[in-house]
Parts: structure tokens; C-alpha cells; sequence
């Protein structure tokens, strides 16, 4: 009692008042003009200025953790050792097959040209692209060229979860492996954070596959490094003429978050042949190299390797904090404003910014057919009304919107007037423009554009188009919660 009558008194006094206040304005003052002086967009900065006067404490410390582009001094440090060295490569040993002008489409030669220009990756020609919609065939595929591998098997994945087929997988590894054969696994930490727990990831390593955890997070790092950038891409590389990727995690859909009521995953995967490959297989090594602190040892030009395969060309996209602020979100916007009479979307998460949003607005007024394929049921509660209130203005404008109920539809993908296509790991939010290490594919071939057309237009036929009469119609308190995380949707 005698301790409580001490302290009373004091947290009482005007100086402790004062004194308090002080630091609590102060610190609300320095935080602010931090996220004023960092002169992130608009609507990023007022998102944040909104959540640190509304919930001050929260919002600070959020900011902190969340709200700068921070990859720590041991990453920055690797991708400044590395990154010449990279673009010298990608200079000098990616030219043999590049495309000329005069040979890609008309639609495509703003985004090759724009995209050359940030990463210099050039658009390569005599590729060849399967187009793989079935989850068992992609990793049965998968598990058949593990087992014929000679050289080496790289697999970069967001999650990885045991159970079915995937277990197959993992075994195909280690007796790969256990043959001398090079097997590398990249998996991002939070993604895949109960693998890197399990008895299988410790197996794994036993058996000679190299197992690295991508961007570690834990509560030390948060004061050197944002914790909420991820390793998003999937990218498997066998040997030196096979390569995957699309949107589909190293996962078994049948065993996969199944209690969640939203159905199985739905997703693609693209197997490239060619000349492309040399780059998929570069960016894998790059991103272990940033990883591992391994020497960069990028794949050289070889036409015994990477040779003609098909009449198809390709460009890589890779993005992410490493490529600078611009990137994949220019691309979407450059094809969107590209398109002269169609343009269909699918993508399991749609919060887009300003741009975006009146970028598909303007592309339906002026004639273009845009649909836009997105899952009736989402895995996150927050994303799926904060895209919801984009609604509206977009079926105002005559873009048609149709909600997928066979599954969680995964799939991240565009078709540019049935001729160009674009096909990866990107969602059509800011965590993918900004803030995630993601990867897409920009195929010039109708051929190509077609089959992957035939397919989202396949996820219509399991779909309901959402008029606007009956979207107006939808409950007060919907309207209100979609309004209140649309506050929040440049946090995202």
C-alpha cells in the first residue's frame, strides 16, 4: 500500500502530464512527417496518416514494421555486389535470340520496349509454352522430370505444403539428390513457415537437397528489415531446357486449406521451352545468390542448351523491390491502355489503385470488351470487401465482372485482344505492384493467347456476372464495411 501511495501522487503530477504529452505529440509529429517525407502515393501516405491519428499507438508501430521499403543491410549488400554483374549478363549473354521489332506484335511493343528499359531483359524468340489448367497433370509433370533430371532441379515457391502429389514431389528431390544431382529448394519463410517446422524439410536436407528460407522474419529482424516483403514467385528450372511458372504454389489443392469453405485452388501453370529458359534459370540463381550469399553463377549462352525450340516469343518479368518502384504496375497499365477490343482479367486478389481502376474504366468506355474474373469466395475477409467496393464504378463503366464459384481461382492472368498474353505470379493489388518479389511472363503468340483465353473463358462457364441493378441492391451494413476497408485498400 505504502508503494501505491509512492506512485499515485506521481502519475498524478502536472509535470508527468506534461511530460508525457510532450512525447506523445513529439513522436506523433516525427512519424508524420516521415510518412510525409517519404512522398509515397496519396493514397498510401493518407491511408497511413489516417490509421497513426485514429489508433496512434498501433499505427506507429505499424508504420515502422510495415510502412517503409526496408530489406535489410546483408540483402542491400548482396544486391549491390551483384546487381552489375547481373546486368552485364543479361547484356551480353541473353542477345543471341533476341526479337527484332519488326517481329513482335504491334500490341506488345510498348510493354517489350518498356520493360527492356527497367530490367533489360530483351523479348527472345523460338520459344515453345504449354499451357497446363490441371493441378494433379502440373505436378505429375513435375515429379516425371525430377525423376529424368540429370544436372539439376531448382524449385522457388511461396508455399510449399505436404500432402498428396506434393509429397511425390518432395520424394522425386531427395532421390534426385541421392544421384548426384544438383537440388536447390527456395521457399519464402512466412509463406511456407510450417514446412520449414516439419520433419520433411529436416529430411530433405539429410538427403543433399540444398533448403533455404527466403527472407527470414522474426521479431529481431523487425528492427532492420520490413517484414512483409515476400518471395511470391514459382519458378521450378530443370536442367537447362525445361522451366515453370504460373500461380500455382507447391501444393496439392486436394489437401490444401481444405476446412476453409472456399473449395479447392484453381490454377495454371506455363512449361517453357527455348531460349526464355536461360533467363527463368538466371533469375532463379540471382535469387539464391541475394539468399545464400552463394556466388553468382549465371547460366551462359549455349545454343546446345538453349536453343530454338518453337516460333513463340517471350519476355520475363521479374519485379519487386530489387528492380525499383516502377515495374509490373506499369506493364498492366501499358497493356490495359493497349487494348483495342478485348481484355479479360482473372486474379484471386483485386484491390487496385486510382490508375488502375480508371485505366479498365476507360478502356470499357471506349469500346473495349473487358471482363474481369475474380473468385466469389475469398481466403481473406479484408481483401474481398475492400475489393468490392471497386465494384460499382467499374460495372458503371460497362466492365463486365463475373465471380468464380468452382474454387478459390487463383489463376493471375491477362489476354490482350486474344493475341498477347501475360502470365505469372501477380495479383492485381499494391502488395504485388510494390512490396512482393514477383515474376510474369509477356508471350507474344496467339496461338498461345488463345488457349489461355479458352481457359478463363472456361472459369465464366462455373461463373455469375454481377449486374449492376443487383449490386446496388446489396445491404447497408455491406456497403459500410466495403467503405471502411477501402480506407485501408493502399495497405494492402
Amino acid at each position: 500500500m505504502e508503494l501505491l501511495a509512492f506512485y499515485i501522487p506521481w502519475l498524478d503530477s502536472q509535470t508527468f502530464i506534461i511530460l508525457s504529452a510532450t512525447i506523445y505529440f513529439s513522436l506523433l509529429a516525427l512519424v508524420s512527417f516521415r510518412v510525409i517525407l517519404n512522398r509515397k502515393q496519396i493514397g498510401v501516405s493518407l491511408a497511413w496518416l489516417f490509421l497513426i491519428f485514429t489508433v496512434p499507438l498501433a499505427g506507429m508501430i505499424g508504420y515502422f514494421i510495415f510502412g517503409e521499403l526496408t530489406l535489410g543491410a546483408k540483402r542491400s549488400k548482396q544486391r549491390k555486389l551483384y546487381y552489375g554483374k547481373f546486368l552485364a549478363w543479361v547484356e551480353q549473354q541473353t542477345t543471341p535470340y533476341r526479337q527484332t521489332k519488326e517481329n513482335i506484335s504491334v500490341n506488345a511493343h510498348s510493354m517489350q520496349a518498356f520493360v527492356e528499359s527497367y530490367t533489360h531483359m530483351p523479348m527472345v524468340k523460338g520459344n515453345q509454352h504449354t499451357l497446363l489448367n490441371s493441378a494433379d497433370d502440373i505436378l505429375l509433370e513435375l515429379i516425371k522430370e525430377i525423376k529424368e533430371a540429370k544436372q539439376h532441379c531448382y524449385l522457388m515457391f511461396y508455399i510449399c505444403h505436404q500432402g498428396g502429389l506434393v509429397d511425390q514431389v518432395l520424394n522425386a528431390l531427395k532421390d534426385a539428390a541421392s544421384r548426384g544431382v544438383s537440388c536447390k529448394l527456395l521457399l519464402d519463410s512466412v509463406g511456407s513457415h510450417e514446412f520449414f517446422k516439419s520433419v520433411a524439410s529436416i529430411q530433405l536436407r539429410a538427403a543433399g537437397v540444398e533448403v533455404v528460407e527466403a527472407l527470414p522474419v522474426g521479431a529481431f529482424r523487425l528492427l532492420f528489415q520490413r517484414q512483409d516483403l515476400r518471395l511470391h514467385r514459382k519458378l521450378v528450372c530443370i536442367d537447362d531446357h525445361i522451366a515453370y511458372t504460373g500461380s500455382m504454389n507447391l501444393v496439392d489443392p486436394a489437401f490444401f486449406k481444405v476446412d476453409k469453405g472456399f473449395g479447392e485452388w484453381i490454377d495454371v501453370m506455363v512449361r517453357c521451352e527455348g531460349p526464355i529458359v536461360q533467363q527463368m534459370l538466371g533469375l532463379f540463381v540471382w535469387d539464391w545468390s541475394l539468399e545464400t550469399g552463394e556466388k553468382l553463377n549465371l547460366p551462359s549462352a549455349d545454343h546446345s542448351l538453349f536453343g530454338v525450340i518453337g516460333d513463340e516469343n517471350a519476355q520475363l518479368i521479374p519485379s519487386g523491390p530489387e528492380f525499383g518502384k516502377v515495374g509490373i504496375h506499369q506493364v498492366l497499365l501499358t497493356a490495359i491502355y493497349e487494348a483495342k477490343y478485348s481484355l479479360v482479367l482473372t486474379t484471386p486478389y483485386f484491390v487496385p489503385d486510382e490508375s488502375l481502376l480508371m485505366a479498365l474504366q476507360v478502356a470499357s468506355m471506349r469500346g473495349v470488351d473487358v471482363k474481369i474474373i475474380l473468385p466469389a469466395k475469398n481466403d481473406s475477409i479484408m481483401v474481398e470487401y475492400a475489393s468490392r467496393a471497386f465494384f460499382e464504378d467499374l460495372l458503371s463503366s460497362g466492365v463486365e465482372i463475373h465471380q468464380f464459384y468452382g474454387g478459390l481461382l487463383h489463376t493471375k492472368s491477362i489476354v490482350i485482344d486474344e493475341k498477347i498474353a501475360l502470365i505469372g505470379t501477380v495479383n492485381l493489388d499494391r502488395r504485388s505492384f510494390w512490396l512482393n518479389f514477383e515474376m510474369t511472363m509477356l508471350i507474344d503468340n496467339e496461338n498461345f493467347a488463345g488457349k489461355l483465353l479458352t481457359t478463363q473463358m472456361h472459369y465464366t462457364l462455373v461463373s455469375e456476372q454481377l449486374t449492376l441493378a443487383e449490386w446496388k441492391q446489396r445491404s447497408f451494413s455491406k456497403r459500410l464495411l466495403e467503405g471502411v476497408l477501402y480506407l485501408f485498400s493502399p495497405l494492402l
